[in-house]
């Protein structure tokens, strides 16, 4: 499934591939790969709430601040799990991480075949990256919450990922 101007990268639209996820969907498996290059599926994510923030590059001003907030924001979201998805490297995520003294979110790669990006709706067919969004799961593997970030070069709204992230807590304590 392709959804075509979906996406826009200073302007220019851009296709994405896969579906559109709305709240209330089953969150899709992925084969992702973590800095010690083991594979990561869904299942391997565990069984809290979870944030997933999904970025473009890691090497971009609004990819890096995003990662840094939702590093900041981790410690004060017990029980809440907070994975950054992006097409770069394993080993420039773990550069990137020391570089900054990111440790409390959980870096994982989609660059070996895209299969985020395919099944949650942000892989850019034209440039075969990551576009900007935010999922909220819940222990379930239910989607929480969604946010496709138009204009790739926004910045996502932090605060409902993270009142949904809250909700999605407490409604399973």
């Amino acid at each position: 499934m392709e959804r075509a101007g979906a996406t826009t990268l200073k302007g220019n639209p851009f296709t994405l591939i896969g579906p559109e996820l709305k709240p209330g969907d089953t969150a899709p498996d992925f084969n992702l790969v973590d800095n010690n290059l083991k594979p990561v599926t869904l299942h391997d994510t565990g069984n809290h709430v979870r944030i997933i923030s999904v970025v473009p590059s890691l090497d971009t001003p609004v990819c890096d601040a995003q990662t840094k907030r939702f590093n900041e924001e981790a410690a004060k979201l017990p029980g809440v799990d907070i994975i950054t998805v992006s097409m770069d490297l394993p080993f420039a995520q773990k550069r990137w991480c020391g570089a900054f003294g990111v440790d409390k979110v959980k870096m994982l790669s989609d660059h070996k075949d895209g299969s985020f990006g395919s099944h949650y709706g942000t892989l850019i067919k034209e440039l075969r990256i990551e576009s900007r969004a935010i999922f909220v799961l819940d222990p379930q593997n239910r989607v929480r919450h969604v946010e496709y970030v138009k204009e790739v070069a926004d910045f996502p709204n932090y605060e409902t990922a993270l009142a949904a992230a809250r909700k999605a807590g407490a409604a399973t304590a």
